[in-house]
């Protein structure tokens, strides 16, 4: 136990009553040695980095709750499997397995990719109510959610192309998405495209 680096004696006892009595000094340094994998931390860049990073029409509706010109924008039609993050913070949204043509011209998807990265709030700014989707840690306007999307969910989450970012599944692992990689991978090429 000399060449251990310097521990308490709570840590190398703990680490003992799990390797047992007679685990060695290398069982114990690699136990050390490999500590959890961070959380990805997704959060709004200040307002100067935002006006930076962003083009005028992702600020637009990203920080204005504007909406894009529909059938005149990057996703409506993209039909490559990948997941979609929101453009400010990189935050997990939707999939493409869950993307379909809705006929709206804006991507349509029946369920988020990961729920906790997404809040809803009532809009009236049209003068009715509407479901708005913002992202959870960014704040960003995303789009809305209504209740006429197909089984089996029946929600159409309408989001505006300038929100996110789309990133393909050969990216996913390059670009900090790996665990999303088995959505996607055993899956026939059917299955990983999403329905037309």
């Amino acid at each position: 136990m000399a060449n251990l680096p310097a521990l308490s004696a709570v840590v190398v006892a703990s680490l003992l009553c799990v390797m047992g009595a007679t685990g060695s000094a290398q069982t114990a340094k690699s136990v050390v040695a490999s500590p959890a994998p961070a959380r990805r931390v997704f959060v709004k860049p200040p307002e100067a980095e935002l006006r930076k990073k962003l083009t005028p029409l992702q600020y637009a509706v990203t920080q204005r709750a504007a909406t894009e010109t529909p059938f005149n924008n990057t996703y409506w039609d993209n039909h490559e499997a990948g997941i979609y993050v929101d453009v400010v913070s990189g935050e997990p949204l939707f999939s493409s397995l869950d993307k379909f043509e809705s006929g709206t011209g804006w991507p349509s998807f029946t369920k988020p990719l990961a729920p906790e990265n997404i809040k809803t709030k009532t809009d009236r700014l049209l003068g009715f109510s509407r479901t708005e989707v913002r992202s959870a840690n960014a704040d960003s306007h995303l789009g809305h959610v209504f209740d006429d999307g197909p089984r089996p969910t029946g929600l159409r989450y309408c989001m505006n192309s300038a929100a996110m970012r789309f990133i393909p599944v050969s990216r996913l692992e390059a670009e900090g998405y790996g665990q999303y990689l088995p959505l996607f991978t055993g899956k026939s090429s059917a299955k990983a495209q999403p329905a037309k």
